[in-house]
Order: C-alpha cells, then sequence, then structure tokens
C-alpha cells in the first residue's frame, strides 16, 4: 500500500522503530489497563483490571468468521476493559446508528504498552487480515504511519466524519494520528489521558493558603505551587511536600520533563510544529536557557535552594525518592495522607478520591502549574499549564477482509452519544472537549468533580516528538535529566552533552 506522499523509510528507521524488547515506549498514561504499572513498561489511566485477556473478548490469534448468520464481525485488537464492556460497546455502537448486521469481538491484548506494539508490527508486517480494528497508543501510532501499515482514513471516511474528528477533538489527541508529511488521517482518537496536581485541600488552608475556585482551572504558578506545599508540608506534619516521577524511564522524558520544560517555554526540538518531525531538519534546543531554568527548578524541589545549580526562589519540597520513583510508588505516599501534592494521571484521582486519609472534601486537583503564561514562550504553543499527552487511537487494518463494516465502526466512534456511553461504561475520557460540560461527564463517578480540571489539562496538551527515532532519544533524554536532578551533572553540561547525542540520531537517521 506504497503512497508517494509518505516518506520511506531505511531498514535502520525500521528497526529502530519498532524497538527491541527492553525499550520502552510506552506513555504512563496510555494503558487501557489499571493502576497497576509495576514495570516501567506498563502503563495506566485508572481503570482497573490490567490481566491480557478478559471474561466475554475473543483472546488468542484465533481470526473470527467473517459472518454468521447475516452480521459481519469485526475482530478489535484492544484490551481488558473494552473486553470486559464488548456487550456495552456493541449495543452503544447500535444505538448511535451503526448497522445491527456489524457486530464488534474484541481481542484482548497485553496491558503492557509496548508488548502491545511489538505484536501489532508482527501481525501487520506479515499481512495479517485480523483483527480488523487496532486500538494503538497515541505514543507509537505515527511509526507505523510513517512506514505504511496502517488505513489512510482520510480516503475511507467521509466529510463529515474527517470534520468531526478534525474540528471537533482534542488537537493534540488528532495529530498523534495524522501522517507527520501529508496531513491526513490514519487513526481516529479513541480516548485521551491527562495528567493534573493532586494537592490536599485540608493542609493549605490550614498553613493559610486556601485555595480559590479558580484554581480548579486557571493554575497557579511554580513558585506559589512550590510557597503553598513548604509551608503545608511544614505545619502540617507530613513526610513529603509533592511527589513525582524522574526515574530514568519513558515517563520522565515523554511526560514529566516534557511538562515542566514546556511550562517554563522550552522544547526538545523548537515549537509545536516540529514534534512529529522531520528528523533531521528540525532544530534542537535542548541546551537552551529555559530548559536549564527548568531543570534547576526541579533540582531544587529535590535538593533545596542552597545546593549547586539551583534557584533561590524555590522552596525544597520534594524528596530525593523521586529520583527513582515511576507512578504507583510515587502515588502512593500521596493516597496514605504523606505527602502534600502529587503529579500524576486520572487513574491517580479514582483511587484516591474515596481514600481515607485524602479522599473527600480533603483532595484538590488543579492543571499542572506554569512559569510563563500561554504563547509568552520562545517556541510556539508552549507556556501554560501544559499537560503530557496520554491515551490511545483507533486504526484499520489495511488488509482487513471486512474493510467496509470495519470503516462503518469508525464512523460511529464520533457520535456524542456512543461517546458518553463509553465514559460511562469504561471511565474513559472522551476526545471531545465539548462534552467535557455535559451533565453526563459531570456525574462520573470519581472524576466528575474534577472533569473542569482535566479539559484545562485536555486542552493545554503536549504530545512527545514522536518518529522513527524517538525510542533512542527518548532513553537518553531520561539519562541525561535524571543526571541533572540528581547532581550528577551540571544542567548546563548535561544539556549541552544531551543536545550533542540528539543531533547524532537526527542525522543519521
Amino acid at each position: 500500500m506504497a503512497r508517494s506522499s509518505e516518506p520511506r523509510v531505511s531498514r535502520r528507521r525500521f528497526i529502530e522503530a519498532t524497538g527491541a524488547a527492553g525499550i520502552a515506549v510506552g506513555l504512563a498514561g496510555c494503558s487501557s489497563g489499571g493502576g497497576n504499572n509495576n514495570t516501567n513498561n506498563t502503563t495506566t489511566n485508572g481503570n482497573g483490571g490490567g490481566s491480557s485477556t478478559s471474561g466475554g473478548s475473543t483472546t488468542g490469534d484465533t481470526s473470527s468468521s467473517s459472518s454468521n448468520g447475516g452480521t459481519t464481525t469485526v475482530q478489535f485488537a484492544a484490551d481488558s476493559i473494552a473486553g470486559d464492556n464488548q456487550k456495552g460497546i456493541n449495543e452503544a455502537l447500535h444505538s448511535a446508528g451503526l448497522s445491527k448486521d456489524v457486530k464488534v469481538s474484541v481481542l484482548a491484548g497485553s496491558s503492557v504498552t509496548n508488548n502491545r506494539e511489538q505484536k501489532y508490527t508482527q501481525w501487520l508486517s506479515s499481512g495479517r487480515a485480523e483483527p480488523d480494528i487496532l486500538m494503538m497508543d497515541s505514543g507509537w501510532t505515527i511509526p507505523f504511519i510513517v512506514r505504511d501499515q496502517l488505513e489512510n482514513l482520510s480516503k475511507q471516511l467521509d466529510s463529515g466524519t474527517r470534520k468531526t474528528v478534525e474540528n471537533d477533538y482534542f488537537d493534540a489527541a488528532v495529530k498523534t494520528a495524522q501522517s507527520p508529511s501529508s496531513g491526513d488521517l490514519y487513526g481516529v482518537p479513541f480516548f485521551p489521558d491527562f495528567p493534573t496536581m493532586l494537592y490536599r485541600k485540608d493542609l493549605f488552608e490550614q498553613a493559610g493558603h486556601a485555595p480559590q475556585d479558580s484554581w480548579a482551572t486557571k493554575s497557579i504558578h511554580w513558585k506559589e505551587f512550590s510557597k503553598a506545599v513548604a509551608d503545608a508540608k511544614s505545619k502540617g506534619g507530613t513526610q513529603y511536600g509533592y511527589t513525582w516521577q524522574a526515574n530514568v524511564y519513558e515517563g520522565l522524558s515523554c511526560c514529566d520533563f516534557n511538562e515542566l520544560m514546556s511550562s517554563w517555554g522550552g522544547a526538545y526540538f523548537g515549537g509545536e510544529d516540529n514534534l512529529f518531525g522531520p528528523i533531521g531538519k528540525r532544530p534542537v534546543t535542548v541546551d537552551q536557557q529555559p530548559v536549564i531554568d527548568a531543570i534547576e527548578m526541579g533540582k531544587t524541589f529535590i535538593s533545596g535552594p542552597d545546593a549547586k545549580n539551583t534557584r533561590s526562589d524555590y522552596e525544597q519540597i520534594s524528596p530525593q525518592a523521586v529520583l527513582q520513583w515511576t507512578e504507583n510508588p510515587s502515588l502512593k505516599p500521596f493516597q496514605n495522607g504523606k505527602a502534600v501534592a502529587h503529579r500524576n494521571w486520572s487513574y491517580a484521582i479514582k483511587q484516591t478520591v474515596n481514600s481515607k486519609a485524602v479522599g473527600g472534601d480533603k483532595l484538590g486537583v488543579m492543571p499542572i502549574p506554569y512559569h510563563v503564561s500561554k504563547g509568552a514562550g520562545k517556541y510556539k504553543g508552549l507556556g501554560g499549564p501544559t499537560a503530557s499527552l496520554g491515551g490511545w487511537n483507533v486504526a484499520l487494518n489495511p488488509n482487513s477482509k471486512k474493510k467496509d463494516a470495519a470503516v462503518e465502526v469508525l464512523k460511529t466512534l464520533p457520535n456524542d452519544q456512543f461517546q458518553l456511553q463509553l465514559t460511562q461504561l469504561t471511565g474513559w475520557l472522551t476526545p471531545k472537549p465539548k462534552l467535557f460540560d455535559s451533565q453526563k461527564m459531570k456525574d462520573l463517578p470519581a472524576l466528575g468533580p474534577y472533569i473542569d480540571s482535566l479539559k484545562v489539562a485536555g486542552n493545554n496538551a503536549v504530545p512527545r516528538p514522536v518518529t522513527a527515532v524517538w525510542p533512542q532519544e527518548s532513553k537518553k533524554i531520561a539519562q541525561k535529566v535524571n543526571a541533572a536532578l540528581s547532581g550528577d551533572e551540571t544542567p548546563k553540561k548535561a544539556m549541552s552533552s544531551l543536545a550533542k547525542t540528539l543531533t547524532a540520531i537526527e542525522n543519521r537517521s
């Protein structure tokens, strides 16, 4: 299915893009599995479960029959949550207008995102006709696009459906499903995930930092945040102030540091126009001052303002342990009432809201703090309360023998009624910002009271700079940022070295 509009990829780039088993290209927050990421490669969005198979789903590699009594069965490679809700998903699709002659059968896959990626690579490379539809991590959809392994939906979907996806969905989510070169659509965002800042309202008030109602949607400056957390920790007697994730893993490069840097107006490769390439032709900007400043702030959080290469206008609010923490280890102290504030994905809200220690009226949620206002940074689209984009897209197998029926399924996904029913079934967030204002979203268990904060995060979401070489770059970024935060290298030296490494990776690809 070669297309002249798409760049051809060298064998080296193909191998780099698919990645070895040890390279985690998953994004914390991207998985449909539950909050069970006990390894760096497992990703979470807090919907429970996490098993690779589930009751009611089609499992294994056995292909489903193309029809049964006049009904066309479309095989959908997804996860255990979709498998658990297969009946409800079919009912929602049919209620939203999908023909009763089309049925979706869920093939539940691994909860580990890069395991799923490797399985898809095997299937598509071998020309398998099934699964017909694939639920793909927004962090690795583009490598499949540039390898010509997905169907061009701009040629399959009607103009009305395309316009709905391109105009009514969160823009950052749509970009992860488009060709970097042509802009054509190769996937439909299925559900996004966004991080927020969880905090102890009761401790803030006790320390004299009574949260304003506007915090839920407007966030606060990092300086104000660090001061409030330091005071709340001191007066509340908690063990920790601010807990987050700075281990040497994908979550640091794609997410925590991406947010930190972007909130200062810094970037890996300049502005948002360069997120997805072109490889070797975009500027490498990690050694510029906003990036160094962001690291110095993070180092101050960990080591205090009196340490070398820190900033005197910020407080020490984080333990050294953040340098080894991923999502779940960093969440536990906050859930247990031992921390004032915590950065994590939407699943963390759901797992904390009923906690005896910090749930109920004690729990506050706000967008990620910022240093420069949105648009005030050097590069386009940066600054403000930036939030890393997580979530999943749905794409079409170009080898499918049931392509017409599969396209009908994809055309039904943007329907508002289906979107709201899917959210109620699974707890997944909708990719349509306008639906965040609906009463059904506000009535969601656990997430409903905080849906406005999540909408702000979605409108300020920043994707990873995903290209065929991102797996290599991500590993180097995480190593150098962790080294700078820990004090093993100065921020300036670490970023200068990283800039040279990234430039070399880009130029040889």
